[in-house]
């Protein structure tokens, strides 16, 4: 790693020798220099991570430059030729139809019929608010006894708001993350309703009380899945730091929040201890606990190795990182599972790779200082390299599993829009409020997946009904 004109990686190891040969130094300040020497290497370690070669956000990039354009085509702007266009059709029967005529006052003398209309269609929408009174009969019988009519499911008072309302509201703050002041100015300005905030907060906790049969349904068909995705990210609940865990696969999305990261949530969430396929993650440890097959996100290794090989000078990770993507396309191309001979070279190849990796980045000597315990410290790069040896298997389980990808993206995508809803709420007041959200978005991202939009999803929930592939899958 260089920074400006200093190769900061041969100045540090410069400064271990030189710290070691001085003989006349106090055990005291040279303790402090090796000190100094470690929190050196840790500061530059962390000014050198970035987007590409680590998990952190394009946006925290320092000197972030803008996106390149395109490079141009030299074809003209709009449709090419021999390209066929779509554009809008007018339907036979609109909802409004106006007539008009011409003021035969401008016209010039003469006599004039009519013979027909040029047409043109203006396609527009209307919100408006739709009052539906509900009459129930009423008979009396000789006897003097009354006999009322059956209202509708659900409607159960004088006045009260009906399901396409709530759908709105509730799409608007669970899946679009709009705050809910915002739905209150919408409401108030689009359609002339002034509805408060609280009334918000009881549709979103109503839609999460008749959402209790789902999780139950999700949690189940995830457990029993050939394969899922776990992950975990942090969230602000009321000022503390709380963690939402997500299990999912390309049909199935759960979310949970919970006080804590580890093996103690996921064990009360109680899907990882039941699953026996393959677990995609990250390599968070306490994944590890459970007696399933792994299967580890190369998307990190493939950001880890940049940079090992561009702030480490690790060859080797140049290397590999140019190994896997070959190997994904290979994958890919074979139609998401290579035969058996073709895994076992791509093996070979694998560790001969890792072979000449542990020539050019070895483990730390066996000596000690005096007094040091534990395991001696590694580099980030040797760190890299001993996870790469050691689960070898589930890093390249992908080649040899149709149902495994390449990357743990799946949960990672299903939990990216958590971190938008923080940015713009800024946190969840309540361990309330992030169980209503944490629900209802399970719910409305696994309809997604299952080609029911999230609007229609919530109205058919507001009619007490759940979508038929959760009942009949």
């Amino acid at each position: 790693m260089r920074l400006s004109k200093i190769d900061i990686n041969a100045t540090l190891a410069e400064a271990k020798v030189l710290l070691e040969n001085e003989k006349n130094i106090s055990k005291e300040l040279k303790s402090m220099n090796e000190n100094l020497i470690d929190l050196v290497s840790l500061l530059a370690t962390q000014v050198g991570l970035n987007s590409q070669n680590s998990s952190k956000p394009p946006a925290s990039d320092p000197n972030r430059q803008k996106k390149s354009k395109p490079s141009s085509s030299g074809k003209k702007p709009g449709g090419q030729k021999g390209r066929r266009g779509v554009q809008l059709k007018p339907v036979d029967n609109p909802d409004r139809v106006e007539i008009l005529k011409i003021d035969r006052c401008t016209l010039p003398p003469g006599n004039y019929t009519e013979i027909g209309f040029a047409k043109r269609q203006v396609i527009d929408v209307e919100t408006k608010v739709i009052i539906t009174e509900f009459q129930a009969q009423i008979l009396e019988n000789s006897a003097g006894g009354i006999i009322t009519a059956t209202f509708p499911p659900g409607v159960t008072r004088p006045v009260q708001y009906g399901s396409s309302i709530k759908a709105s509201s509730v799409y608007m703050s669970q899946f679009q993350l709009v705050p809910y002041n915002r739905i209150e100015d919408y409401f108030l300005d689009q359609v002339g309703l002034k509805i408060s905030t609280g009334s918000f907060f009881n549709f979103n906790k109503e839609a999460f009380e008749l959402l209790s049969e789902f999780e139950i349904i999700a949690k189940n068909k995830l457990l029993n899945s050939s394969i899922i995705h776990a992950d975990e990210t942090g969230i602000n609940v009321n000022g503390k730091r709380l963690w939402l865990h997500t299990a999912c696969n390309d049909l199935w999305t759960h979310f949970f929040p919970h006080n804590k990261r580890g093996s103690k949530a996921m064990d009360e969430i109680n899907i990882l201890p039941k699953f026996g396929g393959v677990l995609c993650h990250d390599h968070w440890k306490p994944y590890y606990l459970y007696n399933c097959l792994h299967s580890l996100c190369n998307a990190h290794h493939l950001r880890e190795l940049e940079w090992s090989a561009t702030n480490d000078n690790q060859k080797w990770a140049q290397a590999m990182k140019v190994f896997l993507k070959e190997l994904n396309k290979k994958v890919d191309d074979s139609g998401g599972k290579l035969s058996e001979n073709q895994s076992r070279y791509y093996r070979i190849k694998y560790e001969a790779i890792l072979d000449e990796a542990n020539n050019e980045c070895p483990p730390p000597t066996t000596e000690r200082k005096a007094g040091q315990r534990g395991r001696l410290k590694r580099s980030k790069s040797r760190n890299l390299l001993e996870r790469l040896i050691s689960f070898q298997d589930d890093v390249l389980r992908f080649m040899d599993n149709v149902d495994v990808p390449f990357t743990n993206n799946q949960g990672e995508n299903d939990l990216r829009m958590t971190k938008v809803q923080q940015k713009i709420s800024g946190c969840f007041r309540s361990m309330d409020g992030a169980k209503i959200f944490c629900r209802v978005r399970s719910y409305l991202i696994t309809c997604r997946k299952h080609g029911i939009a999230p609007t229609e999803a919530l109205k058919t929930l507001f009619k007490g009904k759940l979508p038929k592939f959760v009942i009949e899958g």
